[in-house]
């Protein structure tokens, strides 16, 4: 990125620099989501109150929000460099629905191995974000600043849309609730059969709020600088200051959890906006070391963030077949019924995998992963005419 600030506007692909903080930080999220995927296969649930199973599982909290967000400064950077915003809207509408589609079959079929749908479907997180580039797509045509302002507000005002379906009369609410449940919990009933893990509320305020802040991404260096460091700084103050008043002033509680286990275990289904503070600050403070960041570890992450959707598709593949292997390994049966509705696993406690057996197997297969990614990258970059590339 330069020392100035970008035009808003068509800018040549050939003369637009590439931002590495955005590639970095999509890496540094999938990898971080990585871990939780793995911890799945290996049956160890989350939330346990041990430190080092719960903190394996805290710090995957960043993958969902940073995906969201970064998704939404994408699409910016999408137009900055085309300066095309019926293009970007065609664009996100396209890559939208076929990340849905994505979701319920060759994602779903790599989750469980099988194609039983008539006893479940699972709306994750990539049908999230394939609806809400859908939406998304639908906003475009307003300057960033709205598209940012309106996330914001989306993303605040959110408990507003659990009492929506309640000015409906009620013999409507039966037939809305399928509907409205895939938006935000009300309480109705939901399709049957389909297990919503991501609602599209208030994701797709993160995503439109992720677009707004491209415009900030393009300032000068020590204007971004400054910025990235009062809204991460801020936010990571308000999230503490909003998540011990809650834990001080609500119900008494009866368990062992520490208080900072209970501070750091806020709602991510919806996530609330004590969540997305304590998420999306630390993510935006990094925006600056990213962007300068050097050495092997800053350029295998870029590796990966340069191609997380084929990262996507090609982990939960290989986590899966690990699993199979190392539960063949141990006990002789490759339990491959266990994972028949992942990632709701649930395996007995003496099944389940110790600690370093999860990072073992986590860190083999991100050794697979990066020759992986390194070889489609380069074959993306070899081959811009190849314009179906641009979706994975």
């Amino acid at each position: 990125m330069t020392n100035t600030a970008i035009p808003l506007g068509k800018v040549p692909a050939s003369t637009l620099p590439r931002i590495q903080s955005v590639d970095l930080l999509r890496g540094l999220i999938i990898v971080l989501m990585a871990i939780d995927h793995v911890r799945v296969y290996s049956g160890i649930p989350a939330g346990a109150p041990s430190p080092g199973i719960f903190f394996t599982r805290w710090v995957t909290n960043f993958s969902a929000p940073g995906f969201a967000f970064f998704a939404g400064t994408s699409a910016f950077l999408y137009f900055l460099k085309t300066g095309d915003r019926s293009g970007l809207s065609r664009f996100l509408l396209s890559r939208g629905f076929l990340l849905v589609l994505l979701e319920l079959t060759v994602i779903r079929f790599f989750w469980m191995f099988n194609f039983d749908y008539a006893h479940f479907i699972l709306a994750g997180v990539i049908w999230m974000l394939g609806w809400c580039m859908v939406i998304l797509s639908a906003f475009v045509r307003l300057k960033p600043r709205t598209v940012g302002i309106i996330g914001l507000a989306i993303i605040f005002g959110q408990q507003i849309f659990h009492y929506v379906p309640k000015i409906f009369p009620a013999s409507m609410r039966a037939s809305v609730g399928w509907i409205w449940e895939f938006l935000y919990p009300s309480g109705l009933d939901g399709m049957p059969g389909i297990s919503i893990l991501y609602v599209l509320i208030p994701w797709i305020g993160v995503m439109m709020a992720g677009y707004g802040f491209g415009q900030l991404l393009i300032s000068k260096r020590e204007n971004l600088k400054k910025i990235c460091f009062w809204i991460g700084i801020s936010s990571i103050i308000t999230f503490v200051i909003a998540g011990s008043l809650i834990i001080i002033l609500g119900s008494p509680y009866e368990g062992k959890m520490p208080f900072l286990f209970r501070l750091l275990a806020q709602q991510k289904y919806p996530p609330s906006q004590v969540f997305l503070l304590m998420t999306l600050g630390p993510l935006i403070l990094l925006v600056p070391w990213a962007e300068k960041a050097k050495g092997w570890f800053a350029d295998t992450l870029k590796i990966f963030g340069r191609v997380p959707m084929f990262f996507y598709l090609l982990h939960i593949l290989l986590i899966h077949v690990s699993a199979l292997a190392v539960n063949l390994i141990i006990s002789g049966n490759a339990h491959q019924d266990w994972y028949s509705t992942a990632p709701f696993v649930e395996i007995s406690e003496d099944q389940r995998w110790s600690l370093p057996q999860l990072y073992l197997v986590y860190a083999i297969d991100m050794v697979i992963l990066y020759f992986a990614c390194h070889w489609y990258a380069g074959y993306k970059s070899r081959h811009p005419e190849k314009k179906w590339l641009k979706y994975f």
